[in-house]
């Protein structure tokens, strides 16, 4: 455990955190050297605050025994209970960034579950480490380091000087892998994961954009309006996240991109490589997307009514055509979206779907790609659009 080696691992680190964006394989790769190196190393620990809808932090925990898993901090009062009882959080109220539990002596066993459960697994000594980053403009505030041991005595004061040594290293390159992940996993959030990649990949100037076939889906859901006005405004934006969570699930599972939400409705669409093949199995993609979120969301109506609660049924447009995909607005400020005239057809039709009785419709461009039959309900004019289209519904 001498300069030499901790320099080596530095390097490595370094090396490793420039070239790849996997905190399981740095964890992973950091922990091996280490045993190699003949550090007495059981469990190891790299710990985060994310940006992520479905959890407030993330765990990569490497085991000797049974390699690295990877371990979710779901939102939610239980969770945030939990989280103020851990070891991570007493060190921060403490405002300390460092500390020390020689399990082998019960120090910290019977406050914190975790070193509890670590004594019981046959853990000695604990050491965690907190590195707090920048000023505090982001979620990601900082990183907890911890290493534990499971051999007799615990670890050596020589030990814990070459971990500290390596900790700074460590902690930046925890640091620039999350950022990477933290902006990828964030843009997916709010605009779609293959926008979201564009953004990233650079396509950021206004006016910048690339002409694609797709399938459009539009999804509207009727009688919201009258819901606001005699509902209180949280609830209603619970049971409108309820409807969008349903419905974009069934489109997202087949491939669509969900580009925005307009109020109580949907835009999405399904990019076609192939637009001269027929049929188009991206079309029949949708059609099943439109299908399965229509029934989704049919069933949570069932299940709210069966509570009293208030229903929100749903009408789909699928409509099929030549859009410009790219960046509109300000030049401070865009949205990544489609123009063209196919995307104002479909949010013309939806209004049809009442006057046909039906909840599911498409245009002749759409229709004439999908294999399924389609039976033809009419041609209708569309506001604001010349002439008349005709309008189809699955058979």
């Amino acid at each position: 455990m001498d300069d030499s080696t901790a320099n080596h691992l530095i390097d490595w680190v370094l090396a490793f955190a420039t070239a790849n964006d996997d905190l399981d394989a740095l964890l992973t790769g950091l922990s091996e050297k280490l045993l190699e190196a003949g550090f007495p190393l059981q469990r190891a620990s790299i710990s985060l605050p994310t940006i992520d809808p479905s959890a407030r932090a993330v765990a990569y925990i490497w085991w000797r025994d049974r390699g690295v898993a990877t371990e979710r901090v779901p939102h939610g009062r239980r969770q945030l209970e939990n989280l103020h009882r851990s070891v991570v959080f007493d060190l921060q109220m403490r405002k300390s960034t460092m500390a020390r539990y020689r399990l082998a002596d019960g120090e910290g066993v019977d406050r914190f579950d975790l070193l509890r459960e670590m004594k019981e697994r046959g853990s000695t000594d604990y050491l965690l480490r907190l590195v707090p980053f920048g000023t505090g403009q982001m979620v990601l505030q900082g990183v907890a380091l911890s290493v534990a041991t499971d051999r007799e005595g615990g670890f050596s004061d020589e030990e814990c000087a070459f971990i500290h040594r390596i900790v700074p290293a460590l902690a930046l390159a925890a640091y620039r892998i999350s950022v990477g992940r933290i902006a990828v996993d964030a843009l997916s959030v709010y605009l779609g994961p293959q926008t979201g990649r564009r953004v990233l990949a650079g396509e950021i100037r206004r006016g910048e954009g690339e002409r694609i076939a797709a399938a459009i889906l539009n999804a509207d859901l009727k009688g919201f309006t009258a819901m606001t006005e005699r509902e209180d405004a949280l609830e209603v934006v619970g049971w409108l996240n309820e409807h969008f969570e349903v419905i974009g699930d069934a489109v997202m599972s087949r491939g669509g991109e969900i580009l925005k939400f307009m109020g109580d409705g949907l835009l999405a669409v399904f990019p076609v490589s192939e637009p001269d093949a027929r049929p188009c199995r991206i079309c029949g993609e949708a059609l099943e997307a439109a299908e399965e979120a229509l029934a989704a969301n049919a069933a949570l109506n069932r299940r709210r009514s069966a509570t009293g609660g208030p229903r929100l049924d749903a009408d789909v447009v699928l409509h099929y055509g030549e859009v410009v995909y790219g960046n509109v607005g300000a030049t401070r400020r865009l949205d990544f979206t489609v123009i063209g005239r196919a995307v104002n057809e479909a949010s013309r039709m939806e209004a049809l779907c009442d006057p046909l009785g039906v909840n599911l419709i498409a245009s002749r461009a759409f229709a004439e790609r999908c294999a399924r039959p389609m039976i033809e309900l009419g041609s209708f004019s569309l506001r604001g659009i010349a002439g008349e289209r005709a309008i189809y519904r699955p058979c």
